[in-house]
C-alpha cells in the first residue's frame, strides 16, 4: 500500500535553508573576508586561485627527485578553543593549527607543499570565520606554505551558535633517502631540545579543570607570567617548521651522503608528554638518557602543577614542560645545531643522549611503548627546575 506526502499546512510559514539555520549569505561574508590572507599564502607552484572545488599545485618539481615521499599529517588544536571562545579572540587559534600540523610534517625531513582546514560552528559569524582563517593562513606564510583549500560547514542544532571546532591536513615531500626517522638512530647520538612558546595546543581539558576548580578567572593578572591567565593560556603554538628545514639543509646539505647525514630524528613534542613523543623516534634496543635538570620549567606549567596539585609524573606525560621539539642528532653536529638554532632565534640546549638499552641502568621514569609505536625508551630522570 502506498502512501502518498501530506499536503503542506497553507498557514504555516515556508521553511527555507536559512530557517533552517544555515546562512550561505553569511558564509559567502567570511570568505570575501578571508580571501586576501588566503591569497597571501599563495606560491609560484599554485594553480588556480580562491573558491574552486578543489586546490592545485603543479608538483613538475617532483621530477627531479630520485624517489619522492609524500608526507601527510592532519591534527586540530583539541579544547584551547574554549580559552579562545571564553575570550572572544579567535585570530590565534589558527597559528595552533598550523603548528600542531606543519611541524608533525618536518619531522621527517619532508618541506611542506599545501595545507586545507576545515571548520565547524554553531553559526556562521563571518568576522569570526575570518579571524580564524587569518591566523591559519599567517602562519601558513610564516612557513612558507599555501593555504590551498579550506570549507567552513555550519551544524545548527548539532552545535551552539559560538560553538566551533577547527582541523587542518598538509601534505609535503622529502626524499627518500634523505628522510629522518628512528631508521637513523643510534647509539651515541645527542639529544637537543628546542624550547616550546607555552602550553601550545595539548593538555588544555587538564590546565582547564585545573583553573575552573581553583575558580580563577582568565582576566586574572598572574605576577608570574607578567599578563592575564587568558593571555597566557592563548600564546600560540612555536613554529618550527621554516627553522628546521633550514637547519637541515645547513647541517646536511642537498650534496651531502644521505648515508652520513648528521640529524637523524626529530620529535614534535605533542600530547603524551617529552617522554612518549621522544619514544616514538627511537629504534628498539636504544634508551634516551634524558636530564630533567637540563632547562628551567616555564611558570605556566608549574602554576598548573600548583594549582591543581597535579603529580610531576602525570604533568610529564601530559604538558611539555618546555620543550616543544627534539632533534636526535650525531655527537659531531652538536655544536652546529645549537649555533643553527640561536642564529634564528630560537633556544636551545643539550637534553641528553642515546645509549643501546642492553648497556643501560635506567635511573628515573622508563617510558616506551607508546602512541602504538614498538620502538626505544626514554629515562626521564632528576629533578625539574623550575621557574
Amino acid at each position: 500500500m502506498s502512501q502518498s506526502t501530506p499536503p503542506a499546512d497553507a498557514s504555516a510559514a515556508p521553511i527555507t535553508y536559512a530557517a533552517a539555520g544555515v546562512d550561505t549569505a553569511a558564509g559567502d561574508r567570511a570568505v570575501e573576508l578571508m580571501k586576501a590572507s588566503v591569497a597571501a599564502t599563495m606560491t609560484p607552484a599554485v594553480v588556480g586561485g580562491v573558491g574552486g572545488f578543489a586546490g592545485m599545485i603543479d608538483v613538475s618539481e617532483l621530477r627531479a627527485f630520485r624517489r619522492p615521499l609524500l608526507a601527510t599529517s592532519t591534527d586540530g588544536v583539541g579544547t584551547k578553543i574554549a580559552i579562545a571562545q571564553a575570550l572572544d579572540v579567535h585570530d590565534t587559534i589558527g597559528q595552533d593549527l598550523v603548528g600542531m600540523v606543519i611541524d608533525d610534517i618536518v619531522v621527517v625531513g619532508a618541506r611542506p607543499l599545501l595545507m586545507t582546514d576545515y571548520i565547524a560552528c554553531g553559526k556562521v559569524v563571518p568576522q569570526r570565520i575570518a579571524d580564524i582563517v587569518r591566523g591559519v593562513a599567517q602562519a601558513c606564510a610564516a612557513v612558507g606554505t599555501p593555504l590551498l583549500g579550506g570549507e567552513t560547514a555550519e551544524h545548527p542544532g548539532l552545535m551552539g551558535a559560538d560553538d566551533y571546532d577547527v582541523a587542518g591536513a598538509a601534505t609535503g615531500v622529502v626524499e627518500a633517502d634523505r628522510a629522518l626517522g628512528a631508521q637513523r638512530v643510534r647509539p651515541g647520538d645527542v639529544l637537543v631540545a628546542l624550547a616550546a612558546s607555552g602550553l601550545h595546543s595539548n593538555g588544555y581539558s587538564l590546565v582547564r579543570r585545573v583553573v575552573d576548580q581553583a575558580g580563577w578567572s582568565l582576566e586574572r593578572e598572574v605576577p608570574e607570567f607578567g599578563r592575564t591567565l587568558g593571555e597566557e593560556l592563548l600564546e600560540p603554538t612555536r613554529l618550527y617548521t621554516r627553522m628546521l628545514l633550514d637547519l637541515i639543509e645547513q647541517v646536511d646539505p642537498v650534496a651531502a651522503d644521505p648515508e652520513r647525514l648528521r640529524i637523524h630524528a626529530l620529535s614534535h613534542v605533542t600530547g603524551g608528554g617529552l617522554g612518549a613523543n621522544l619514544a616514538r623516534v627511537l629504534p628498539a634496543g636504544t634508551v634516551a638518557d634524558v636530564d630533567r635538570g637540563t632547562w628551567v620549567v616555564p611558570a605556566v606549567f608549574d602554576v598548573v602543577r600548583r594549582l591543581g596539585a597535579v603529580p610531576w609524573d602525570d604533568l610529564e606525560s601530559t604538558l611539555n614542560l618546555g620543550v616543544g621539539m627534539v632533534a636526535v642528532v650525531a655527537a659531531d653536529a652538536v655544536g652546529d645545531v645549537l649555533r643553527g638554532a640561536e642564529a634564528a632565534g630560537m633556544p636551545a640546549w643539550v637534553l641528553g643522549s642515546v645509549s643501546d638499552a642492553a648497556d643501560y641502568a635506567p635511573r628515573g621514569r622508563l617510558v616506551s611503548g607508546t602512541k602504538g609505536v614498538d620502538g626505544g625508551s626514554v629515562d626521564l630522570h632528576g629533578s625539574y627546575r623550575v621557574a
